[in-house]
């Protein structure tokens, strides 16, 4: 029988555009990943429940000190080398890489772009170290994909307090994290602004989410604010309209992305590992030509989607990346993740419905990714106001 060719999903060298260095950093994340987490990540799944016992060991590899250098170890990668460490993160498990985007990109971007100085310093040290945890506040019972003109939580300034009310939902890390960035509409300007609330704030509430059948690991919450009294001191003072809240979706967009990438990456490790062990009629399955077609059309998908993703992180260090730019690589790589895990899991007949086999949590997991961090459709409208000058949004 002829050896199987390289394997490996990157068919076309992405990686080789970093340094030995940083190769061989991210390899060693990896096995660390393998090793340490995925068993902890597995089982947690299944049970639908958060693995604190990995923070410590998600904290070891430093994801929010590479995303923030002068909160982290002071070493600077670049968004490349963070692009290929959220794949890293979520080929293992996308529950966690939601928890660690969550607390670095939503909560911890909000703070480090919205807030002043003193709040970075107040903040953020305990935040890359993750002996804090944060999460972001943003969508509503009644307002997902028209929140930014339909939010409903209002902030009303009493002195030098702030008070709140309202409710949010499906936030990720809301059941357990120490600091929530919320999201609410001043009721004497109009205008959108961050507040950063303590979980054991009077008046603030969250329960979790049941039912999940994605990202079952990440704890999303519906949170209450009833009468929630913020200081001053605790307002974002860099936020001053939901033009600043959409500038940090449009920088965690990309991460989405990535995210994607890491799911159908995934998807076809395990079905050309499958396709290459499993035998029927005599043969292993890899060797008929359907099952060929169909690993080599997740193949397709992965490059393109490479080759996205990459660009966009090199635009982005560059400075030159947009928010039109972030949005079309969130839908279109969602959208070809949506299709690789469906591939993969008919490649696996009926095993692929079961956990043992992986691809199962995999295929349930790209649901939420596809739509969360704005839909294909409301992506899809930011771009084509881009490329046509009109806009079509209601």
């Amino acid at each position: 029988m002829p050896k199987p060719a390289d394997p490996t999903p990157d068919f076309f060298g992405y990686a080789d555009l970093l340094g030995d260095a940083e190769r061989a950093e991210l390899a060693a994340i990896r096995d660390h990943l393998e090793q340490e987490i995925k068993p902890l990540a597995d089982a947690a799944w299944a049970r639908a429940e958060f693995p604190f016992e990995a923070v410590e060991k998600i904290a070891a590899i430093n994801p929010a000190g590479y995303t923030y250098p002068e909160f982290g170890d002071g070493r600077e990668r670049g968004a490349l080398f963070s692009g290929f460490l959220t794949l890293e993160l979520n080929r293992v498990d996308p529950s966690l890489g939601v928890f660690c985007g969550v607390h670095t990109g939503l909560a911890m971007g909000s703070i480090h772009g919205g807030g002043s100085d003193e709040q970075r310093e107040r903040w953020l040290p305990d935040m890359a170290a993750m002996r804090t945890i944060g999460a972001f506040a943003l969508t509503e019972p009644e307002g997902g994909s028209d929140v930014a003109g339909g939010m409903r939580t209002t902030a009303r300034r009493e002195g030098d307090t702030w008070v709140l009310d309202g409710a949010k939902r499906w936030i990720g890390n809301g059941t357990f994290a120490d600091l929530v960035v919320v999201w609410a509409r001043d009721t004497a300007d109009g205008h959108v602004k961050g507040f950063v609330v303590p979980k054991d704030t009077p008046g603030f509430t969250a329960t979790k989410i049941e039912g999940k059948i994605a990202l079952r690991t990440v704890q999303n919450a519906d949170i209450t604010l009833d009468g929630v009294r913020v200081p001053e001191a605790d307002r974002l003072q860099r936020i001053d309209g939901f033009r600043d809240t959409a500038a940090i979706l449009a920088r965690t967009r990309g991460g989405v992305a990535w995210q994607a990438l890491a799911v159908a990456v995934r998807a076809y490790e395990l079905a050309r590992a499958y396709a290459v062990d499993r035998t029927q009629f005599g043969r292993p399955i890899g060797a008929f030509q359907l099952v060929q077609d169909l690993l080599v059309k997740m193949l397709g998908n992965v490059t393109a989607m490479f080759g996205m993703t990459v660009r966009l992180a090199q635009l982005t260090e560059a400075g030159r990346g947009t928010a039109e730019q972030a949005a079309l690589a969130k839908a279109f790589t969602t959208a070809r993740m949506r299709e690789c895990v469906a591939w993969a899991r008919e490649l696996f007949g009926g095993n692929g419905i079961v956990l043992e086999y992986e691809i199962a949590k995999f295929f349930a997991d790209a649901e939420a990714l596809y739509s969360f961090e704005g839909t294909r459709e409301m992506n899809t409208l930011i771009v084509g106001k881009a490329v046509t000058g009109h806009s079509a949004f209601v």
